[in-house]
């Protein structure tokens, strides 16, 4: 009986991994730009971690953890986000004895058991930046510049929203969450299961809830932008200033409150215009490094999930032409042309020529066909009277274009520039 892969899983290969390398490239090039460096933590940690750092009523922890018993007895747990691994890296290893700000990225596979979505998996991957350090709106809009650059870079800046709010600090958070508990409660036997259990452990999540019901009693709820304290009143304007003068559009979506309880202050999302669907967001987390047994450290940081960035590339057909490319095949039509230029193709390779040949034992028209497949620009055709004159066909595939070029390393790169 074939064993099947896990549902929420898939197998990545041939045209969609180059689309993947392509992404990865422009994530790579634009953490070099940031002056970011990459972190790489552990897949599992242990299932505190995120209890504490995600929040104990969250649906992360409650409903979609890959949680169980290691052979030692100990609960671990997959990494179903990275940002509190991330942390705890950073108060284990003391980086806060570091020049701040510190700046990591990541690029890594997460893990939750939940209800498939278009371009959301149960393994999924995400990009993702935390900046330590810094309590200045000025990080936030580091952060936000970081992840809009990646959506310009893919040319999926125009398919998207960047979504903003601010949810206050522990002050007149708490003063809001007041105000909003007066206003829901009169209205609470009529809303959702979830409303209710959220009502008394955390309040303001109820702003995130997607039933109808709920929404249309939320409509005058009070908001938390309009109850700030004057901190958080200016950065957020600092913040919107910022954008502003960055050239980065936004709109304000007063009821963004984010699915995890480490956040404060800026929070934000990107949608995509024409799924309605979440593909990336993050916001400001000051307290979650104390919180997590660490010094008090101000921090801000984001994910955008990359499975669904791969699906709207090929929603909008924005990657024709990142497939990859073979620079020169080589037709051997017979043993002796193997045997004698197998050392000329590897110093081809060794000076980053992208290079095929025939290990099947093909037909000539077989490998024709074959170097026309994986899109090869030329094909270098070797023959007995080839070896004998150490000169071979070269064919430029594109036009047909054919002429003779000495066997050796520099010829052959002349010919095909």
């Amino acid at each position: 009986m074939k064993i099947a892969k896990q549902k929420g899983t898939r197998d990545i290969f041939f045209d969609d991994m180059n689309i993947w390398q392509y992404v990865e490239k422009k994530i790579r090039e634009i953490a070099n730009n940031y002056h970011l460096n990459e972190i790489r933590t552990p897949v599992f940690e242990a299932t505190e971690l995120f209890a504490r750092g995600v929040g104990e009523e969250t649906d992360v922890v409650n409903k979609e953890m890959y949680t169980f018993l290691d052979k030692g007895g100990r609960s671990i747990t997959l990494r179903p986000e990275l940002t509190a691994g991330i942390v705890r890296s950073y108060i284990e290893n003391g980086f806060d004895s570091y020049i701040s700000p510190v700046k990591f990225w990541y690029m890594a596979n997460m893990y939750r058991y939940e209800k498939m979505q278009k371009g959301r998996f149960r393994e999924f991957t995400q990009f993702g930046v935390e900046i330590f350090g810094s309590n200045s709106y000025l990080a936030d809009l580091e952060s936000i510049a970081i992840s809009y650059n990646l959506y310009q870079n893919l040319g999926l800046a125009d398919k998207i929203t960047l979504s903003i709010n601010s949810i206050g600090c522990s002050k007149c958070r708490g003063e809001y969450i007041e105000k909003l508990k007066k206003y829901i409660r009169p209205h609470l036997d009529n809303m959702c299961e979830t409303c209710k259990i959220r009502f008394d452990k955390n309040p303001l999540r109820i702003l995130d809830c997607k039933e109808e019901k709920c929404n249309l009693i939320l409509q005058n709820a009070p908001m938390i932008t309009d109850n700030l304290c004057k901190e958080c009143s200016d950065d957020f304007e600092n913040l919107k200033s910022g954008l502003t003068k960055m050239s980065i559009p936004f709109v304000i979506d007063k009821k963004i409150v984010r699915g995890l309880d480490y956040y404060n202050k800026t929070v934000y999302e990107y949608i995509a215009n024409d799924f309605k669907i979440a593909t990336g967001g993050g916001g400001r987390y000051d307290t979650l490094v104390e919180m997590l047994g660490g010094k008090h450290t101000p921090a801000v940081g984001f994910g955008i999930g990359l499975d669904r960035i791969i699906m709207l590339l090929k929603e909008y057909h924005l990657i024709n032409d990142i497939n990859q490319k073979t620079d020169i095949y080589f037709v051997l039509l017979n043993e002796e042309a193997h045997l004698n230029y197998l050392g000329l193709i590897s110093k081809l390779r060794n000076k980053g020529v992208n290079v095929e040949l025939d290990i099947c034992n093909k037909s000539f028209k077989a490998q024709l066909k074959y170097a026309d497949k994986i899109n090869c620009n030329y094909v270098c055709i070797i023959g007995e009277d080839e070896v004998k004159n150490n000169i071979a066909i070269l064919k430029n595939m594109a036009t047909g274009e054919q002429v003779n070029v000495d066997l050796n390393v520099q010829s052959i790169i002349n010919s095909i520039k």
